[in-house]
């Protein structure tokens, strides 16, 4: 097989037209869905199948973190801006990248291009920003991790609530470390500042609970009890703790899906969502990565289309121009002083602003 090291090719509203109808497009969705499945009714303690290519996987995601560690944020009072330090920190991953995949049971050839899905997945480093796409680039890692074998069918449960729960609790961890900017301003529609993933996963372990509805996010101790278990509620709790005004002001997105009956609803709409608001969105798409594993294969851009701005505007929440958008963590360089410690990741609590 000839491996390519992948790049962007969508930069127009007809290219994205063509992409929806693509086979990667419906493959994305298809190992969303499967993975959604796996872990219907799953806690987050539950005991599943962990092969080799998981544990290996894992141990990669523990050296990401052990390089995070080793790289403090510089000081940077005057800015409420990505830390510079991020850059470091990726350079670093890039470095370590060869390495990390000469682990994984996939052939030295598509180190490259696997590898460049996974640099992806931690954010930019030129606007030191993380959104829903660098969340779709680790899901695309993981897929064709699976597509050259390194993975297994089996894996699937393990992927959710092993592989990615560890990549969640990564990210939150660069997040407030470097304190990442949202990748645009999400608005009202969020559901929190960086993710998508985690609500889609987390409604699935929640489908067909005898107990617990969508309502009881709003019940502290609920949250802070079913957090331990279940994503959607260790989400919630994430945002609560670094957001102190209300639910219902901060995240009025998912104060509406509060009010929705049952988790199946909750879930068949996330997955709704994420194909309208991720795949379907220009100024996430844009930035899609194709090469031999997951092919893009339509229109080709105008001649001058090539800088990822032309041939759109700007519509819903998502900005295509880097425009900075400070840190929610940021806010903690004005209180100067110690606030209570944030469940899991060590952020300190900050008003929302």
């Amino acid at each position: 097989m000839f491996f390519q090291v992948p790049s962007k090719a969508i930069v127009t509203p007809a290219q994205l037209e063509y992409f929806q109808t693509s086979t990667t497009h419906n493959d994305v969705l298809a190992y969303i869905s499967v993975l959604n499945e796996a872990v219907v009714g799953v806690k987050l303690s539950s005991e599943c199948s962990e092969s080799d290519g998981v544990r290996a996987v894992l141990d990669v995601l523990n050296k990401i973190e052990s390089t995070a560690d080793a790289i403090p944020p510089v000081d940077n009072a005057a800015s409420r801006f990505g830390n510079p330090a991020f850059r470091t920190f990726y350079d670093r991953v890039v470095e370590l990248s060869p390495s990390l995949h000469a682990t994984l049971s996939i052939p030295a050839e598509a180190h490259e291009e696997v590898g460049a899905y996974l640099m992806e997945s931690w954010g930019n480093r030129t606007r030191i920003d993380y959104g829903s796409g660098m969340e779709l680039n680790f899901l695309c890692w993981l897929m064709c991790l699976e597509r050259l074998g390194a993975l297994q069918e089996s894996d699937h449960t393990a992927l959710v609530i092993r592989v990615f729960w560890r990549y969640l609790r990564i990210m939150r961890k660069l997040q407030s470390t470097y304190w990442l900017e949202p990748a645009g301003s999400h608005g009202v529609w969020g559901l929190d500042d960086y993710h998508f993933l985690p609500f889609l996963f987390g409604s699935a372990q929640l489908r067909g609970h005898k107990y617990i509805r969508p309502k009881a996010i709003h019940d502290a101790e609920v949250v802070e009890e079913y957090s331990k278990e279940y994503i959607y509620f260790a989400c919630i709790q994430f945002i609560n703790s670094i957001k102190s005004a209300s639910l219902r002001w901060h995240s009025p997105m998912l104060d509406d899906i509060s009010a929705v009956k049952t988790w199946d609803k909750v879930n068949s709409g996330m997955v709704k969502m994420y194909t309208a608001e991720v795949l379907g969105k220009l100024p996430v798409i844009q930035h899609f990565l194709f090469g031999s594993l997951l092919k893009y294969g339509g229109p080709a851009a105008p001649v001058g289309a090539d800088d990822g701005h032309t041939g759109h505007k700007h519509e819903g929440w998502g900005d295509c121009c880097g425009i900075p958008v400070p840190s929610v963590f940021a806010a903690a360089n004005q209180e100067r002083k110690e606030g209570p410690r944030i469940v899991g990741e060590g952020i300190r609590r900050v008003p929302f602003d």
